[in-house]
């Protein structure tokens, strides 16, 4: 994910503006040249504006170790810099612990598709961010993002609506394509038509004014092949096991929390 809103963020603020550091060197040379990017150590990107800590959960602590001799004395020095978080289960304020500092630390949800320009992104920040400075975090994040800002508290459940589901999404895909198959249709031909009736259903969504309730029924003519369709998902508990498996997805993020 740290790659991933690596190469979003060049698209939209220009590759030059960042600096790439990597445990493995070969590879933050190897995305730095895709990107137009400069490669250093994490002591040199920790003496950025915005200091991303793009690493998993379970490593946070060790680099974390690793910067805060930097942090602490820009901080002696007087310098402004914001730590920026993408970690499950990581809290802010350990964060701030971590760092030895009272920095400033912008937690972070993104998804994949920021890859394309299409990503959903929830964001929460402590007290020790000015609001100018969240301001103009956001209006950058936007250029690559839908920003939802909320409270801390919910950045666990949050995964399970935008930090995983793009999964969700290609699986229902994939399943309309086996579903197709079976039927005599191949992938090449399903495939195409498959895209632009999710595309579209969620344009209509977002345009048509209509609740989601409504633009279903529109579709479902009584007696028809939609109703169908729809009764064999109740019978299988469709609704029901797209709930569940959100729960469980959060009920594995607060487990990460537990656990760090």
């Amino acid at each position: 994910m740290g790659g991933a809103l690596a190469m979003a963020v060049a698209k939209a603020v220009g590759g030059g503006n960042l600096l790439l550091a990597d445990h493995s060197r070969e590879k933050a040379e190897t995305l730095a040249d895709r990107l137009g990017a400069k490669v250093g150590t994490n002591a040199d990107a920790a003496a950025q504006d915005f200091v991303v800590l793009g690493v998993k959960p379970q490593m946070l602590a060790g680099m974390m170790a690793e910067i805060a001799p930097v942090l602490q004395a820009r901080t002696a020095k007087g310098e402004s810099f914001v730590l920026v978080t993408m970690a499950a289960g990581q809290s802010m304020e350990k964060i701030r612990a971590m760092s030895g500092t009272a920095a400033p630390v912008i937690r972070i949800m993104p998804n994949t598709p920021m890859l394309v320009g299409k990503g959903a992104c929830a964001v929460s920040h402590n007290s020790l961010v000015s609001d100018d400075v969240f301001n103009d975090f956001l209006g950058d994040l936007g250029k690559i993002s839908v920003v939802s800002v909320m409270d801390e508290t919910l950045l666990n459940p949050v995964i399970a609506v935008n930090g995983s589901s793009p999964a969700y999404v290609y699986l229902f895909v994939k399943a309309r394509l086996d579903g197709a198959e079976k039927q005599g249709i191949d992938s090449e031909s399903a495939l195409p038509l498959i895209l632009c009736t999710v595309e579209g259903a969620v344009k209509m969504i977002r345009e048509s004014g209509k609740s989601i309730d409504t633009l279903i029924k529109e579709v479902s003519s009584p007696g028809g092949t939609t109703l169908a369709a729809l009764s064999s998902f109740e019978h299988d508990g469709f609704v029901d096991s797209v709930v569940n498996a959100m729960a469980e997805c959060t009920r594995r993020a607060d487990e990460i929390t537990a656990e760090l």
